[in-house]
């Protein structure tokens, strides 16, 4: 099979021509959880809000288990968030019957525990609206085409890629080429027979491998020149919503609410079973798919059922301000969407982008 590379993905707008550094030191990329509610104060699971400075998600839920000494599977958490970054989110721990856990002692580097309350359900996985992103690009070239840009995305809004981290970490040679990252290497080795026994690195590998199948869809709609337009068969999705229905050509305003943002056209996360659209949306996402028969067919033996996600976003409460040669933006986007395909479409960035 051919490589699985992630730098061929067509832009939206053109490509940028300002430049910049991004994540040239840990708080330049800021995120905060935003769950869609607040822990009502009672109940047998523990939550605390944590802040943490370049540190995975999932080690920090290693290392609250072994402070509690409870199973990995009792700590949980909504979302996984970048590792270079500062980042604040809730972590869930299951301990019916015992007191409050005293995190005084509680002891990481760069890990802090803000806060520490009770709720009455388990925190799940994806189980949060969204997050709220504050960036810092240093040593702009060209910020004038950023703002310019940034005023497009605010109207018009981003292809739904995932972004890079997904993949893993992304290294320039000596030669100055971008190497493709390890999550994919792995899900090449796994489709090439190799097991990959560490559950954590499997999971990433697999969700690597679906997430690296959607930008194809994304990319190859692009292409087409229908990203903009609703096309017979899609499978709409209702904003804020999982829920989607299929469009037959009978209602006289999916258009008008795709402009609107109540609605968007949606692509697949492969797994087993039929593909939800039908007719010219259903050929379009089948030739992409007939091109990478290994992927699909991987992916459609792993578990997985077939998914569908939105093929665009628009962030909520894009602003921005320039000082010197640094731009700081600030944004918010639904749960599982990526704040690095929102600067992809606005700056070619010259730092190496690190891993969750």
């Amino acid at each position: 099979m051919k490589p699985l590379d992630s730098q061929h993905w067509n832009y939206y707008y053109s490509k940028p021509v300002s430049t910049g550094i991004f994540k040239f030191q840990a708080d330049d990329f800021q995120v905060e959880e935003d769950l869609g509610y607040l822990p009502c104060g009672e109940g047998e699971h523990q939550f605390i809000f944590v802040e943490k400075t370049n540190n995975n998600t999932a080690y920090v839920a290693e290392q609250i288990a072994r402070f509690t000494q409870l199973p990995l599977r009792q700590v949980t958490y909504a979302g996984r968030k970048d590792k270079y970054a500062v980042t604040r989110q809730w972590f869930g721990i299951h301990a019916p019957g015992q007191p409050d856990f005293d995190f005084s002692q509680f002891e990481l580097e760069g890990v802090k525990i803000l806060r520490h309350t009770r709720h009455n359900k388990k925190l799940r996985t994806g189980q949060l609206k969204g997050n709220a992103f504050t960036i810092s690009l240093r040593q702009v070239v060209h910020p004038e085409a950023i703002e310019e840009r940034l005023n497009e995305i605010a109207q018009h809004g981003v292809p739904n890629y995932y972004g890079e981290q997904r993949f893993g970490v992304m290294r320039v040679n000596d030669s100055g080429e971008v190497q493709r990252g390890g999550n994919l290497l792995m899900a090449e080795r796994m489709i090439n027979g190799e097991t990959i026994r560490h559950r954590n690195k499997r999971s990433m590998a697999l969700s690597a491998l679906r997430s690296w199948l959607f930008n194809e869809m994304i990319s190859a709609r692009i292409e087409s020149g229908d990203f903009d337009n609703v096309k017979p068969g899609d499978a709409m999705v209702l904003s804020g919503s999982n829920s989607f229905f299929i469009e037959d050509g009978k209602r006289d305003n999916s258009q008008q609410r795709y402009q609107e943002k109540d609605i968007c056209p949606s692509a697949p996360l492969w797994g087993e079973g039929e593909l939800a659209t039908e007719h010219d949306a259903k050929q379009m996402e089948e030739a992409v798919a007939s091109a990478h028969p290994e992927v699909i067919d991987f992916l459609s033996q792993c578990g997985f059922a077939q998914e569908r996600r939105a093929i665009k976003i628009w962030p909520s409460q894009l602003e921005w301000q320039g000082k010197g040669d640094t731009l700081t933006l600030s944004f918010s986007l639904p749960s599982g969407c990526f704040a690095t395909s929102v600067l992809r479409e606005c700056i070619e960035t010259v730092a190496p982008v690190h891993s969750i």
